[in-house]
C-alpha cells in the first residue's frame, strides 16, 4: 500500500512507514498490513530480525488518524474507533512479544501510536531528533496502546509525570525513562540499516551506540518524585499547588489546561499496574476498557475537536480540577465483560476447499463470524455469505489460512500439490479431512519446504456439528500453526485439542473413531440380546448408561429409538454420521495399524463388519448405529 513500504531485503524484513507529510500517522489499514507482515516473517526461517523505520525528518510516526475517528464518533457510530483500537491493540501486544528482534528508528516526533509501534520492540533506537511523548491527555483521552505500560515501569514518579503533562523526551530523557535503548547518531543508521539486512544480526547496534545526551529529566527526578507523589488527581493538584519551585508553577500551568478526567484516569491506571505482575496485555486490557467507553462518556470528542478540528484549542471539559466526582474515573475503569480485549483476530482472509456436507456448514460459520471467506468445490457448491472462485489457486491467493475438508489423502495430495505454489508465504493450510497419517505427514512436509504453516485437523460431531459450530477438533502441527487456528477452531468448534506433531491430529481420530466402531456394536449386540432375554431396550438403557456399560454410544448416540436422548435412531437412521464414513475410518485404522505394527483384533473386526454392511448388504446410505437392526434380525452364526 501506497502508506507503507514492506519488502525483505537480505536477512531483514523492512517496513517502512511513507506518510511523511501525514507525520507518519498511522491508519486502521496500516496497522492491519504490520500485522500481516509480522506474522509472516515470524516462521520464515529466511528472515532473522525485522526493520521499522520511516520516511521524513519530522517524525517516526506522531501518532494514529484521530481525524477518522472524530468522524465516525459525531456521527454516532463508536464501533469504529473500537476496532481500530482492538486491531492496533493486538498489533502492539505481538510487537511486544515478538521471538526476533525488531529495530526500530525512532527520528523526530514519536507519539501516541508511534510508541506503540516502535516503542515496546527489542531495540529501540533515538537519535538528536527523537522527541518522544504521549501526549493524550491533551485531546481529552489517555495513554494507550501499551503506554501505560512504559509509564508504570518508569523510573520513580516519571510515569505520572509523563502522563498527566505530555511532556516530549529528548533522545537522553528516553533512554532513562525506559522509552529507547540505544543513542545513535543518526548520520549512522543508513549504514546500520545495511549491516542489519546483510547479516541478520544486531551486533553491530551496540557497537554504534553512544553515551547518550543528559536527561533533563534524570536531573528533575527528585522534584518530579516528590511533586507526583500523591495517589490521586487532587493530592497532585495539592502538592503543586503548595510547590514552591518554578518546576511546580510551571507544571501545574500545563495541568490546568488538560482534561481533568484524563488525568485521573491516567493516574489510577499507572497506580494499578505498578507492580511486579505488569506486562503488556495486562495494560492494554486495562487501556482498552477507556477506549471502549471513551467516545460516549469521555472528553475525546471535544479534545479532538478544539485541537484538529475547530482548531480554537479552547476544549469545554466535562470536569473541572476541583470538581471530579471520583466514580466518573471508576465507571471509565469497570471490566467490559463480553467486550473485553482478547488479542483475538477479528478478520482474516480464509479459502475453504471442499463445500460439502460438512465443509459448507463450516465455511459459512466462518464468514458468520466477520471473516472474509473465499470458497470452492469441484462440484461447484456454494455456502453462505461465501465467496466463490473459479479455481482452487484464484482461492487461496490471498488467504492467511487455507481450509481444506476432503475425500481421502489421495485427493488431499492432489489438492495440496495443485494450491501450495500460489499460498502467501507464512499461511497455513489447515486440513479438516479424515485421512490416512501418511497423507497428512507428507502434506505437512510440503508445506514446510515452501514456508508454509500445516495444520491436520480432523474432526468429531459429524454435519450437525458443523452446522452447529460444535465439532471436536484434533489437532496435529507445530503451537505455532496451533495459535493462528485456534480462533477459527473456536467459531468452527467447542472444543480443540492440540495433539502434537504433524499427523498425530489424525492418529488421534483413526484412535477414537476405532473405539466408537467397535463400541457401537458392542452396544447393538448387547440390545439384540437384550430382546432375545426378554429384557427391554429401556430398562437396558436405564442400567447401562448408568452402571459400567456407560459409553458414549449408549449415552449420547443410542441405537435403541424412542430410547434414550434424541439421535438418528429416531429418524429411520437418516445418517448423522454414515456407515460409510465409519467404514473409511476403520480401515484407516487398520492401515496405520499394520504400518505402526500394532494388534487391533476388535478393530479388525469392526472393521470387516462394517465393510460387510456396507458393501455387501444395506448399511450404505445409512447411520453407523443401524447396526441394530441389522444384527436385532439375524441368529447366531448367519
Amino acid at each position: 500500500m501506497s502508506d507503507l513500504h514492506i519488502r525483505t531485503t537480505g536477512q531483514a524484513g523492512h517496513i517502512t512507514l511513507t506518510r511523511p507529510k501525514a507525520l507518519n500517522a498511522l491508519s486502521h489499514d496500516m496497522c492491519l498490513a504490520i500485522e500481516q507482515a509480522i506474522d509472516a516473517w515470524r516462521t520464515d526461517d529466511s528472515v532473522a530480525l525485522v526493520i521499522l523505520d520511516a520516511e521524513g525528518e519530522k517524525a517516526f510516526c506522531a501518532g494514529g488518524d484521530i481525524a477518522q475517528m472524530y468522524r465516525s464518533g459525531i456521527a454516532g457510530n463508536p464501533d469504529f474507533a473500537r476496532t481500530f483500537w482492538r486491531e492496533e491493540y493486538r498489533l502492539n501486544a505481538k510487537l511486544a512479544e515478538y521471538p526476533k528482534p525488531i529495530v526500530s528508528f525512532l527520528q523526530g516526533f514519536t507519539m501516541g501510536g508511534g510508541v506503540g509501534l516502535g516503542g515496546h520492540v527489542s531495540h529501540r533506537i533515538v537519535g538528536d531528533t527523537s522527541k518522544i511523548a504521549m501526549p493524550e491527555v491533551s485531546i481529552g483521552f489517555i495513554p494507550d496502546v501499551g503506554g501505560t505500560y512504559r509509564l508504570a515501569k518508569a523510573p520513580g514518579r516519571l510515569g505520572e509525570y509523563l502522563g498527566l503533562t505530555a511532556h516530549r523526551m529528548t533522545a537522553g530523557d528516553a533512554i532513562h525513562a525506559g522509552f529507547a535503548d540505544l543513542y545513535i547518531p543518526e548520520d549512522a543508521w543508513p549504514t546500520l540499516k545495511t549491516t542489519l539486512s546483510e547479516t541478520g544480526q544486531t551486533d553491530a547496534l551496540t557497537q554504534a551506540a553512544q553515551t547518550p545526551p543528559a536527561s533533563a529529566l534524570a536531573d528533575q527526578q527528585s522534584q518530579i518524585d516528590a511533586l507526583f507523589a500523591g495517589e490521586t488527581l487532587t493530592d497532585v493538584i495539592n502538592l503543586l499547588r503548595h510547590g514552591t519551585s518554578d518546576f511546580a508553577a510551571e507544571t501545574l500551568a500545563t495541568l490546568e489546561k488538560l482534561s481533568p478526567l484524563s488525568m485521573a484516569m491516567t493516574l489510577e491506571m499507572i497506580h494499578r499496574l505498578r507492580g511486579p505482575s505488569l506486562d503488556i496485555r495486562k495494560a492494554l486490557e486495562l487501556e482498552y476498557r477507556v477506549s471502549h467507553r471513551i467516545m460516549e462518556h469521555g472528553d475525546f470528542l471535544e479534545g479532538i475537536r478544539a485541537a484538529i478540528i475547530d482548531k480554537d484549542k479552547t476544549p469545554h471539559w466535562r470536569h473541572t480540577l476541583d470538581n471530579l466526582p471520583s466514580v466518573a474515573v471508576s465507571k471509565m475503569l469497570m471490566p467490559l465483560g463480553k467486550d473485553t480485549l482478547d488479542f483475538k483476530e477479528s478478520s482474516m482472509n480464509i479459502a475453504f476447499i471442499g463445500l460439502g456436507n460438512m465443509g459448507a456448514p463450516m465455511a459459512a460459520n466462518l464468514a458468520k463470524a466477520g471473516h472474509t471467506v473465499t470458497g470452492f468445490d469441484v462440484a461447484g457448491t456454494t455456502a453462505e455469505g461465501v465467496a466463490m472462485a473459479d479455481t482452487a489457486a484464484k482461492a487461496v491467493a490471498d488467504a492467511a489460512v487455507v481450509i481444506t475438508m476432503l475425500p481421502n489423502g489421495q485427493i488431499l495430495r492432489d489438492v495440496a500439490a495443485d494450491i501450495i505454489p500460489h499460498m502467501a508465504k507464512g499461511a497455513v493450510l489447515l486440513d479438516c479431512s479424515t485421512v490416512d497419517v501418511d497423507a497428512a505427514r507428507a502434506v505437512a512436509e510440503l508445506c514446510t519446504q515452501s514456508g508454509l504453516l500445516a495444520l491436520d485437523a480432523p474432526v468429531s460431531g459429524g454435519i450437525g456439528g458443523a452446522a452447529g459450530g460444535t465439532l471436536t477438533f484434533m489437532v496435529g502441527g507445530s503451537g505455532d500453526a496451533f495459535a493462528i487456528g485456534k480462533p477459527l477452531f473456536d467459531i468452527m468448534g467447542q472444543k480443540a485439542v492440540h495433539c502434537g506433531a504433524s499427523g498425530n491430529g489424525q492418529a488421534a481420530k483413526i484412535c477414537n473413531n476405532m473405539i466408537l466402531g467397535v463400541t457401537m456394536i458392542a452396544t447393538c449386540e448387547a440390545f439384540s440380546l437384550a430382546d432375545k432375554l426378554g429384557l427391554s431396550r429401556e430398562a437396558m438403557f436405564d442400567v447401562v448408561s448408568t452402571s459400567s456399560g456407560y459409553s458414549w454410544s449408549m449415552n449420547a448416540y443410542c441405537p435403541a429409538p424412542g430410547v434414550g436422548p434424541q439421535s438418528p435412531a429416531d429418524n429411520d437412521y437418516k445418517p448423522g454420521f454414515a456407515a460409510d464414513l465409519m467404514l473409511k475410518d476403520l480401515r484407516l485404522s487398520q492401515q496405520a495399524a499394520e504400518a505402526a505394527d500394532a494388534d487391533t483384533p476388535m478393530g479388525e473386526a469392526a472393521c470387516e463388519l462394517y465393510r460387510q454392511f456396507v458393501e455387501a448388504e444395506d448399511g450404505k446410505g445409512r447411520d453407523f448405529s443401524a447396526m441394530l437392526p441389522r444384527l436385532a434380525a439375524r441368529k447366531r452364526g448367519e
